[in-house]
């Protein structure tokens, strides 16, 4: 942290370190044909701004932005008027060329302005790739990245990477999932603690000790030849204190800091519901935005216009160079939300079908729908994101308390139904990522003693109810992880045969033990299931209030309903279906997807404890 307080202590306009002319050009290349042709290029060296700078082939420079520091300079050009593949940057001092660089302008892939992207189609399998499966030992440890490898330490680096999710691609595919969000696989070179990757210290390049970027590249590939994506987790917000760019700060504003803080620091107060609240104070506003996510992670000002141009096209340069499915975006609603409203605008105008989830952890429907694109709790506060789709964390935290306790008047599976009756908040309930744990939180099978049956009928909930299910990497074999007593490594365990000198191979499905085939099986069949169901996908939805701890409710469209029941009564239950007339109107049977069974509908339906019931309808 010393380096950086130094610096900030200083006038920016000194460099921080000695460096060779161009130092780093970014984006180092771009492509023809983007909607919006106005191209920012940054360019670093050592007083650079103090040179002249001119384009060849007759191209012309629309702005040169100089700034603080005399290390950078900002280059607007059109990529419309541009008639050349390259063209060459060049600095001069007087008729001298003291340095130079040939910038590339790529032709667009067929079809990347109508890439597809993850819809309520998909099954969201999140994999923090440190923890997964190491398929190349050579980059476990580098060189010229600080932290190495150590298995034995729990908060270390532990050697999975990019290699070890491709050479795995089978198992998630065979699992039913449709789409793999990563953690972040960008460079983190912190001392300590950076294989969570959220304090990324370089947004052009992945992690040497993950691969290359061509290796991401490859991955996303991969996938899609098995129609499949591939989720980048974006941040925003942060970055780590390491980044070159912190190190040397382009601008003073750049990020942000407390004259009053202790070298500049000051921690973010998390308020972040400040963000529409008409009586929040201007201090607990400014603590909940411009303070810091944590001491390695400076707080990143979205306010600058070169901040915000720097994070737009970093984001559409992975979309187009990785081929991308979609985004998730950490912290979301600790970023300066006007800027955001205009980076979301900026890529989904460039992707018209390309979807962005924002982490909205926040405790009220009312809050959180406040962040979908079009929501009305938005108009009401003046505000619109462009934010196509938000996380569901309502469902997310009534979840375990519901299973947990005895039926009441709103306790049980009646928390389940009341966090369904918010729904007329969100302009798009169907873009609603809905999960029941993820690499932040604590294991649903820590919090249910790894009981298969509170698993099941946790995973039936989330995939076929409205929205988009997003599943945790190893709760499928039954992964545990306690964040009380373990903290946040002990939610992240190294899957089960990701490294050679494993004991147990759990991605060989011949192999998993039977408590594991019990949690992978059922998994497999309900996911692979549901990817076919288009009543599940964009199906309305009809619930009846529980009864007796049995939550039952329809998914329908014009074609087909569907009747899922979930007894959470440690005994068996008889239900009345006369109570669901309206639902069952015209239907005499059924059958259980995932048991095969047949009903024949009579007056009453028994149901097993801890069980779950998805009935195909038939007439």
């Amino acid at each position: 942290m010393k380096t950086i307080y130094a610096v900030l202590a200083l006038s920016i306009a000194s460099a921080a370190f000695s460096q060779k002319m161009l130092e780093k050009v970014e984006p180092a290349f771009w492509w023809k044909g983007m909607k919006n042709p106005e191209l920012q290029i940054l360019v670093y060296g050592k007083g650079v701004a103090n040179n002249e700078v001119t384009l060849s082939d007759g191209i012309q420079i629309k702005n040169l932005q100089k700034v603080e520091n005399p290390n950078y300079l900002f280059i607007t050009v059109n990529t419309n008027e541009i008639n050349v593949p390259k063209f060459t940057i060049n600095i001069k001092n007087g008729k001298k060329n003291i340095g130079s660089y040939s910038y590339e302008l790529k032709q667009r892939n067929s079809g990347s302005a109508d890439r597809s992207s993850f819809t309520s189609k998909d099954v969201m399998y999140l994999i923090m790739p440190d923890r997964f499966a190491n398929g190349d030992e050579k980059n476990d440890s580098r060189p010229d990245l600080t932290e190495k490898a150590d298995r034995n330490l729990p908060n270390g680096r532990h050697g999975g990477d990019l290699r070890g999710i491709i050479n795995n691609l089978d198992y998630i595919q065979k699992l039913g999932a449709t789409a793999v969000w990563l953690t972040p696989v960008n460079e983190d070179n912190e001392k300590v603690y950076s294989y969570h990757g959220y304090a990324q210290t370089d947004l052009y390049k992945i992690d040497g000790r993950y691969g290359t970027n061509e290796d991401y590249r490859t991955l996303s590939r991969e996938l899609n030849k098995r129609h499949m994506m591939l989720v980048m987790d974006y941040v925003t917000n942060h970055w780590g204190v390491s980044h070159w760019m912190i190190k040397d700060l382009p601008t003073k504003d750049w990020i942000h800091w407390f004259n009053d803080g202790e070298n500049g620091f000051k921690r973010s107060n998390y308020k972040i519901t400040s963000q529409f609240d008409t009586n929040a104070s201007e201090i607990d506003k400014k603590y909940a935005l411009d303070g810091w996510f944590d001491t390695t992670m400076p707080d990143i000002n979205q306010k600058n216009p070169l901040v915000l141009k720097y994070l737009t096209q970093n984001a559409i340069w992975w979309i187009e160079y990785a081929e991308l499915g979609g985004f998730r975006v950490d912290t979301y609603p600790y970023n300066d939300k006007e800027a955001m409203a205009k980076w979301a605008k900026a890529i989904t105008e460039e992707y018209p079908k390309f979807n962005i989830v924002g982490e909205t952890w926040l405790s009220t429907a009312g809050h959180i729908s406040a962040w979908q694109k079009n929501s009305k709790t938005g108009e009401a506060a003046g505000y619109n994101s462009n934010l196509p789709s938000v996380m569901d964390f309502i469902l997310f935290g009534e979840m375990p308390k519901a299973f947990h306790e005895k039926e009441s008047w709103n306790g049980g599976m009646n928390r389940i139904y009341d966090s369904f009756t918010s729904d007329f908040l969100y302009p798009d309930v169907n873009n609603l990522l809905v999960f029941f744990e993820n690499h932040d939180t604590e294991r649903w099978n820590e919090i249910f003693n790894a009981d298969p049956k509170a698993y099941k009928l946790g995973l039936t909930l989330i995939s076929t109810t409205r929205g988009i299910p997003q599943i945790y990497y190893g709760s499928e074999i039954g992964m545990r992880g306690d964040k009380k007593k373990g903290g946040d490594t002990d939610i992240r365990r190294d899957f089960p045969g990701g490294w050679k000198s494993d004991k147990q191979n759990a991605f060989n499905l011949s192999a998993q033990t039977p408590q594991q085939k019990d949690f992978f099986q059922y998994t497999q069949k309900l996911l692979n299931w549901r990817k076919g169901k288009e009543v599940i996908h964009s199906g309305k939805t009809k619930n009846f209030a529980p009864q007796d701890g049995v939550f039952t409710y329809f998914r329908y469209n014009e074609k087909e309903s569907v009747m899922v029941m979930i007894n959470n009564n440690d005994k068996d239950q008889t239900v009345d279906l006369k109570h669901f007339a309206e639902s069952l109107n015209g239907f005499t049977k059924g059958k259980d997807i995932i048991a095969d069974k047949e009903f024949t509908f009579q007056n009453t339906i028994a149901i097993p404890a801890k069980t779950s019931f998805i009935i195909e309808l038939e007439k």
